[in-house]
């Protein structure tokens, strides 16, 4: 059976406002591909250690293996969304399998 994968994305938005529409768009997307949001515009959000900006935002998805993240990230639609956030964040993103 296929191990689970999580998208984990840091987004520093120079941009929010024009970031939304980004977010809006994806999260429409990430549904169709078998995603869903674990992590997004959490109530609490602490910082324990180290030098977190308050621009610096967090997103988490879980997907039901990685081939099912790496569709929807090759994937001709998100390509279209993607272009949403140009100029509006500094962006990393990391594919990591779950435990089961």
């Amino acid at each position: 059976h296929n191990m689970s994968a999580y998208m984990i994305i840091v987004a520093e938005l120079t941009d929010p406002e024009g970031f939304q529409a980004y977010g809006k768009a994806s999260a429409a997307l990430i549904p169709n591909f078998g995603g869903q949001y674990e992590v997004s515009r959490p109530q609490e959000n602490i910082l324990l250690e180290g030098e977190w900006p308050e621009e610096k935002k967090i997103v988490v998805s879980k997907w039901p293996s990685v081939e099912a993240a790496l569709a929807f990230w090759n994937s001709p639609e998100y390509a279209e969304v993607k272009k949403l956030r140009e100029g509006k964040a500094h962006v990393q993103v990391r594919l990591v399998s779950g435990t089961s």
